[in-house]
């Protein structure tokens, strides 16, 4: 569990990265990489008890959702 506490905020935070790269470039995997990376925020908060997140979690859940079906839709 130290292990997903003290090193997953770095690759959380690089994945976050290029997802955002990616939507501003109109990647149509954008928001798919987006929903991955929610799940593995839903695995910290939970293993480091980060409860304050998780609202954050779940819109974001919906938003890249909802983003990733208008992308499919206008294609």
């Amino acid at each position: 569990m130290e292990f997903i506490a003290s090193y997953l905020p770095w690759f959380l935070s690089a994945v976050t990265i290029w997802m955002t790269l990616l939507a501003g470039n109109k990647h149509p995997q954008a928001w798919l990489v987006g929903l991955g990376n929610q799940l593995l925020w839903l695995i910290w908060i939970y293993a480091v008890g980060a409860w304050g997140l998780l609202p954050m979690n779940l819109a974001l859940w919906f938003v890249y959702g909802r983003n990733h079906l208008k992308w499919q839709a206008s294609k």
